[in-house]
């Protein structure tokens, strides 16, 4: 296998397979970087978010009288006190040691510029299964022994809190059921019928996506339309006005920062805006507006009370 030109004469690279909806499904990340300078990004930078499910190692090798400089510049990895989910791990030499680590990283704020200890530095990236985020971009350069500042490894990050009643995951709201998520997501019925059985149909574009309350997630959207309003008091033009859903499912439905949806939910009393495993969920099309503008002046045949009911 040859390797990247950017890795030098020996070299490796990792392969991974992403659930996402990019342009290319498979792609490489990682490599072994043995030249004076160089760049690390996560995969799909700069287009679109880093894919679900991915683990990506760097491998930098300076000369034996030399010590490696990285520095962070645009760092977006989705956020956690503890770090749990997606993270960027730095440690001295080629071995994910935890005793070696000189800093675990997660959130919008990029890390400080980071020094190794002796010629060899590891980067390791990592993503769960559900929430992405734009990723990261680094580079690196070689530097004579104490030419960069000795940075101390971090202490041991905190121990993920264990459950106890005052912080165990639970729904939004006091008489808030419980959700069963499928392991696979699937929508029945058609657009109308979707339509009828809704009472919040709206189409938007996502602006954030971040866990919780509970095991779910929070989606917050900016609207481009709206045609069942749920009995919000959603404004006559609603264009750009930001609403929040809760998704109590993290993988059902299926949706990513910066695009467009049509979204057909519920407005709950104890919960507000809600997208259940089972809503339908689909990308935004220009040519979908007349055909919500003509649903959302027929009255649903199939269940009249309801439909009249959920035109607030």
């Amino acid at each position: 296998m040859t390797a990247d030109e950017g890795t030098g004469g020996r070299g490796f690279l990792l392969w991974y397979s992403g659930r996402a909806t990019s342009s290319t499904e498979h792609q490489f990340c990682g490599g072994r970087l043995e030249k004076a300078q160089g760049t690390l990004t996560t995969p799909n930078w700069p287009e679109s978010d880093y894919p679900p499910g991915i683990s990506c190692s760097w491998h930098i090798i300076a000369p034996p009288n030399q010590v490696i400089s990285l520095t962070f510049g645009k760092f977006d990895v989705e956020p956690d006190t503890y770090c749990r989910y997606d993270s960027v791990s730095v440690f001295n030499g080629a071995v994910s040691d935890d005793a070696k680590r000189l800093g675990k990283f997660c959130g919008d704020t990029a890390p400080g510029p980071i020094s190794s200890e002796g010629n060899e530095l590891l980067v390791q990236f990592v993503s769960d299964l559900s929430v992405t985020a734009d990723g990261f971009s680094a580079s690196y350069r070689t530097l004579p022994r104490g030419a960069a500042p000795k940075v101390k490894p971090e202490p041991p990050p905190a121990e993920k809190p264990k459950a106890s009643p005052e912080t165990k995951a639970t729904p939004v709201g006091p008489d808030a059921p419980s959700v069963t998520c499928p392991k696979q997501c699937r929508r029945t019925g058609t657009l109308q019928s979707n339509f009828c059985t809704s009472n919040l149909v709206v189409t938007a574009t996502v602006k954030s996506i971040v866990r919780g309350p509970g095991e779910g997630l929070t989606v917050t959207v900016s609207l481009i339309g709206a045609y069942k309003n749920g009995g919000l008091d959603l404004p006559s033009a609603p264009t750009d006005t930001s609403l929040k859903f809760y998704v109590p499912c993290k993988q059902c439905p299926p949706m990513k920062k910066g695009a467009s949806y049509l979204l057909m939910g519920q407005v709950e009393e104890n919960r507000g805006p809600i997208l259940p495993p089972d809503s339908f969920v689909v990308l935004y099309r220009p040519n979908q507006d007349q055909i919500l503008t003509n649903l959302s002046k027929r009255r649903c045949p199939s269940q009249p009370i309801r439909a009249a009911r959920s035109q607030a």
